[in-house]
């Protein structure tokens, strides 16, 4: 049987409550978009973000401390202690962001949003507006769609090279997935 992350309940004395770190359902939607029904236990260069090194269920320099090399092989074992390590430690920047306690649905969702965008993006993001102002349905929505309907947080990006401009290209899969934390994010609610 393959080793699974274990979820733990802490307190967060400025929120005033309690909530659910590694939770089922945040590691199992992370499974869902990262990497699928299995882990992939060799490093690759992904090739959406810019050749990043990533392994296991999006593990990248991004979200952890241990150094990833592509072509590195990892054991299962080292992926789930890793992912637990490195998921708590984007939650526990995430939740500061907070004003109010999360439903443990926007709580998973606002993880998962930082594990693929970075914790200040999240923090930063329309959703957290409009979280902190308790619009819990609102944030959700926001996480794939801004207030006038278009898509957000569903593109990749890069320099190009003759002109030195950045250029945005929308990515459907990042679409689906903003979608489905959407989707997820109000279940609490």
């Amino acid at each position: 049987m393959a080793a699974r992350i274990q979820s733990r309940v802490i307190w967060v004395a400025a929120l005033g409550g309690f909530v659910t770190l590694l939770s089922p359902t945040l590691v199992q939607h992370l499974e869902q978009w990262e990497s699928g029904p299995k882990r992939v236990l060799v490093v690759y260069a992904d090739s959406m973000a810019g050749g990043l090194p990533t392994v296991c269920n999006g593990l990248t320099r991004h979200v952890t401390t241990t150094p990833i090399v592509v072509g590195q092989r990892w054991t299962e074992e080292q992926c789930v202690a890793e992912e637990a390590a490195a998921l708590e430690r984007v939650q526990r920047q995430v939740i500061p962001c907070f004003k109010r306690l999360p439903p443990p649905s926007v709580l998973d969702m606002a993880s998962s949003h930082a594990w693929n965008l970075g914790a200040p993006a999240t923090c930063g993001s329309g959703a957290m507006a409009a979280w902190n102002r308790g619009e819990w349905e609102r944030g959700c929505q926001r996480i794939s769609r801004g207030d006038d309907g278009s898509v957000v947080w569903s593109f990749t990006s890069h320099i190009e090279p003759k002109t030195g401009r950045k250029v945005y290209t929308f990515v459907q899969g990042l679409a689906n997935r903003r979608a489905d934390e959407t989707k997820k994010c109000g279940a609490d609610l």
